[in-house]
């Protein structure tokens, strides 16, 4: 190491003089301000920075790779030309030390120069930090990024320095030729060639290697390329000042070597690239959450592979400009899938367009089309058809991706769009769980759960049985026994007389299950028990009785099986207000909620329940209720028993549910028990609204007079009502709530928690308003706007956090608890009547006695697997509540939809996709800001520039002062 040590004085001290240069002459000021100054204008100005509403600090870096083009090349335009014209170039050459001490010394100097220019700016992400949640990796991925793009220019502009004797000249060319490395690599030359050249071309571009470290992946390849770029240029200007001291042209031995070591490091330099393009798992995911990176949740599911999974993405050579740059990136994502696969997984990229057959059968086989999209230059305007599709293959099983799942678009504000993809992993890693459940959902169902489970059966005597049952549980009996012989040591049958040993067995069923004796009608005085119990572990799922049948008892048994299985795609029971068409033709909207519907169907099974029948359906996993509204006693018996079962039901109710309609927008007042439901397990919503000064714009159409014309336009203005619910009031505790960015809970209601009713049940709050909010019970919410714009609401008496969303888990009682079942109530109903006549009378009880008797009991408590979650808002699902929230927003929000898809997850037990759907996820958002706290930050960030600036050129004077006096005492000596 002593031979390498020896040249780094001198280095040093070529460096520290370069600096001392600079800083002697106005060119480092400039160079410091003018970086500065131009980074902080587009970061406020040119990228519009609190319009945007993100907090990070990717503006900072949109145009480095520009700005540093001209920047650098302005810094390195003297160094050499300057040596050149002044003749002092030959003093250089005749010094006994080696040329690259020199070129190495310029260099490292710009790149003194060039870190502090960069510290400068360092106050920016500092202020984002203090006013939003920042992720700080991809920031410091960011100024590493700049730093050796900065540096790779740097080079660039020393060999063209060192070939010309003028400044212009060296900076004209300079720029020319750091441009070409960065426009190579643009979309202004790759959409002339396919996805497989303009790939090509994105490898040599400095800005998309700068983009691709700038969103937080540092990548080995990216690095060397930076690094290879130094070293080449470096390398040149190193053989162009030694040719300068050959003293013939002959071709010497000296000569040979030198031109052949150079040729060896260009050519290491250049190969050392293309067999790094080969590797790619030397990256580091710098963001939170590696967001960019695959997860444990995906190895594991890529574990469950059983035979060769097909990974096929069909991407068109010509494409919308925007969407080109996704397209590498797809790749890489589904080149990852590959490598984690262990050759389970195979991928192929195809262009539909170039092999007939290839697209014939995407069409017609997997549903795959293009999407036409809209091309235009100012010259015309024209569509293109271009396939951005992914399929996923296995075994028989298939699901294809379109442009539509993967592919989020986002209005800048400006008339202008920014398409991203959405989340490729979780849309990946979803068909994939999905194509491998609906693989196995055909094989052995007791390969699919862990460990045996156990069939309990607790049946009367025959002779306390209804005639209908005694042959019901022979069918019960035939079944079982044959799912016996299939399952063997994986199921374990039991039989118990709940009457035997004086009733002990129907004791310990009523205190552990809340079952209670049954009864066929109203009338019967006889008592018996048919109960059915699947368990394993602490898990308890009731095979429920339809229709006494033994084909309907085969079903219902297989359904419950599989809510022990891992990898079976789940059943939700969906209910939500019944659409009445005569308030549609009154001009009234209906509350609808078909994108709940849809997106909760991209993961699971989706029906639509309905509860008039008193039960749930049997191979319902979750209960989901939407606004419930007038619920009959049938149908919040269902939900009741449904719960007692030990489910779990999710609810989005309140007391109140707007109504639009041609007169404006009014608030409705809910019927039915299902509040008094819910105030019976300790969670009262209270008949009143919340309001907060943090809330999400609401859009208002507005009539104004412009020379006699009435027109209409919509103005955005802020709604107390849609409480924007951000980190704070989000449990970040909670994988339901945590990485949620943000929610609007549109006309909410505070619930109040009854710890009396709640018992030892385990209380989990999920959303809670800020501490501005206040409560009013103004049924008044249409926005009343005065000539000035702006709108009235009702005062805040008293401000505080309000409760938006809880989960309430363990053993509830019934709300039917000591009740009769509403089942036999309606056969009371439905028994003759006083003045039917004796052959009416005999002819209804005859139909009676030979229709299935109505078998129900009241289960009066459930086990500790239960669960209720609350969001005491009817209209932040709906279809019209979330339309209203996208206009606003001027993009897609979907932030409700994966709040409620996060609380399914949950309630399965499906902590895989969960994971993956919060990864990235994080809170992102500005608060709620007025112009002149942005023009604070604004002058603040500029003020801190001038300061350093400040700072520097004192520091730069002292140091000369400090000098000057060490000369006059060296006199002086």
């Amino acid at each position: 190491m002593q031979p390498d040590n020896k040249h780094i004085p001198h280095i040093r001290r070529i460096a520290a003089k370069e600096v001392s240069l600079f800083f002697a002459s106005p060119i480092a000021y400039l160079f410091l301000a003018t970086f500065a100054g131009i980074s902080l204008f587009i970061f406020f100005w040119g990228e519009s920075y609190f319009s945007r509403n993100i907090a990070d600090v990717r503006p900072l870096f949109e145009w480095m790779p520009v700005l540093l083009i001209f920047l650098t090349s302005t810094l390195t335009m003297r160094l050499w030309s300057e040596e050149r014209r002044t003749g002092t170039l030959e003093h250089v050459l005749t010094q006994p030390l080696p040329l690259w001490h020199f070129v190495i010394g310029k260099f490292l100097g710009c790149l003194v120069l060039l870190a502090i220019a960069l510290v400068i700016t360092l106050p920016l992400p500092l202020t984002v930090s203090q006013i939003g949640r920042l992720d700080w990796g991809p920031v410091w991925a960011g100024y590493l990024a700049t730093f050796l793009l900065g540096a790779a220019y740097l080079s660039i502009g020393l060999f063209v320095s060192a070939r010309s004797d003028n400044q212009i000249i060296s900076l004209i060319c300079a720029v020319a030729l750091s441009g070409i490395f960065y426009l190579v690599g643009t979309p202004a030359i790759t959409d002339f060639f396919g996805n497989v050249t303009g790939e090509w071309l994105r490898t040599l571009g400095t800005g998309s290697r700068f983009d691709s470290i700038t969103r937080g992946v540092v990548d080995v390849r990216d690095l060397y390329y930076y690094l290879s770029i130094m070293i080449a240029f470096l390398t040149l200007n190193t053989f162009v000042l030694e040719k300068e001291r050959w003293a013939t042209r002959k071709n010497t031995p000296r000569h040979q070597s030198w031109r052949a070591v150079t040729g060896l490091l260009l050519a290491n330099a250049i190969c050392a690239n293309l067999w790094l393009g080969q590797v790619t798992m030397l990256r580091i995911d710098t963001t939170e959450g590696n967001q960019y990176s695959i997860s444990e949740a995906t190895l594991n599911y890529l574990g469950q592979l059983q035979e060769p999974l097909l990974i096929r993405g069909y991407f068109s050579s010509k494409t919308h400009p925007l969407l080109a740059p996704l397209v590498p990136q797809m790749k890489d994502m589904i080149r990852e899938y590959e490598i984690a696969g262990r050759g389970k997984v195979r991928v192929e990229f195809i262009d539909p367009v170039t092999d007939p057959e290839v697209e014939e059968e995407a069409n017609k086989k997997y549903g795959i089309r293009p999407t036409p999209l809209q091309v235009a230059d100012r010259y015309q305007t024209a569509i293109v058809n271009s396939y951005f599709s992914i399929l996923i293959n296995y075994g028989n099983e298939f699901q294809a991706l379109g442009f539509q799942d993967l592919i989020e678009v986002k209005s800048q504000g400006d008339n202008s769009l920014e398409i991203q993809l959405r989340n490729p992993e979780y849309d990946l890693t979803r068909s994939i769980k999905k194509v491998l459940n609906s693989y196995r959902g055909g094989s052995d169902i007791f390969e699919l759960i862990d460990g045996p489970i156990t069939f309990n059966a607790y049946v009367s005597k025959d002779e306390l049985l209804p005639e209908q049952l005694v042959s019901y549980r022979q069918g019960v009996e035939e079944v079982i026994d044959g799912l016996k012989q299939e399952a063997g040591d994986r199921l374990s049958v039991h039989y118990y007389d709940p009457d035997a040993n004086k009733g002990a067995i129907a004791r310990m069923i009523g205190q552990k299950y809340g079952f209670q004796p049954m009864a066929s009608s109203m009338w019967s005085e006889d008592h018996f028990y048919f109960y059915m119990t699947l368990e394993q572990g602490d898990q308890v799922v009731q095979v429920p009785i339809e229709d006494a049948s033994k084909e309907t008892f085969e079903r219902n048994l297989k359904s419950s099986i599989k809510r022990f299985a891992s990898g079976i795609t789940k059943t939700i029971a969906l209910v939500t207000p019944k659409v009445d068409p005569k308030m549609e033709q009154y001009g009234i909207t209906v509350p609808r909620f078909t994108l709940l519907g849809d997106t909760l169907a991209a993961d699971m099974n989706v029906v639509d329940e309905d509860l008039s029948d008193g039960s749930v359906s049997p191979e319902a996993d979750i209960l989901i209720v939407a606004a419930p509204n007038n619920l009959k006693d049938k149908e919040l018996f269902a939900i009741d028993q449904f719960l007692m079962k030990g489910g779990t039901v999710i609810a989005s109710a309140s007391p109140f549910t707007t109504t639009l309609s041609q007169q404006g927008l009014g608030l409705a007042s809910l019927q039915g028990s299902f509040q008094d439901w819910l105030s019976h397990h300790g969670l009262t919503v209270d008949k009143k609204l919340v309001l907060d000064t943090q809330n999400t714009a609401f859009p208002m159409p507005v009539v104004r007079n412009v020379g006699g014309y009435q027109m209409q336009e919509i103005r955005v203005i802020e709604y107390p009502y849609f409480v924007d619910v951000r980190e704070s009031g989000l449990n970040q505790d909670n994988p339901i709530s945590a990485n949620v960015p943000q929610v609007t809970m549109a006309w909410a209601s505070p619930i109040q928690l009854d710890p009396e009713k709640q018992g030892e049940r385990k209380i989990t709050q999920l959303i809670r308003s800020s501490d501005n909010a206040w409560v009013s019970d103004d049924m008044e919410i249409m926005p009343d706007i005065d000539a000035n714009g702006m709108a009235a609401f009702p005062a805040a008496t008293e401000s505080g956090s309000q409760l938006l969303g809880v989960m309430s888990e363990g053993r509830f009682t019934s709300y039917f608890a000591g009740k009769e079942s509403p089942l036999l109530s309606v056969k009371k109903a439905e028994t003759p009547e006083a003045g039917d006549t004796a052959e009416e009378a005999d002819t209804e009880s005859e139909a009676t006695s030979n229709s299935q008797p109505a078998v129900t009991s009241v289960i009066e408590h459930s086990p500790q697997s239960a669960r209720i979650v609350l969001y005491s808002s009817n209209d932040f699902l709906r279809d019209q509540t979330m339309t209203m929230a996208n206009s606003a927003a001027g993009s897609e929000y979907l932030n409700p939809m994966q709040l409620m898809a996060n609380t399914v997850d949950f309630a399965l037990e499906d902590a895989g996709l969960l994971s993956i759907r919060s990864r990235g996820h994080f809170n992102r958002t500005l608060p709620p800001m007025e112009r002149d706290s942005q023009v604070f930050w604004e002058y603040l960030n500029y003020a801190l520039a001038v300061l350093a600036l400040a700072i520097i050129a004192g520091v730069q004077k002292r140091r000369k002062k400090s000098r000057h006096q060490h000369y006059l005492n060296v006199l002086a000596n």
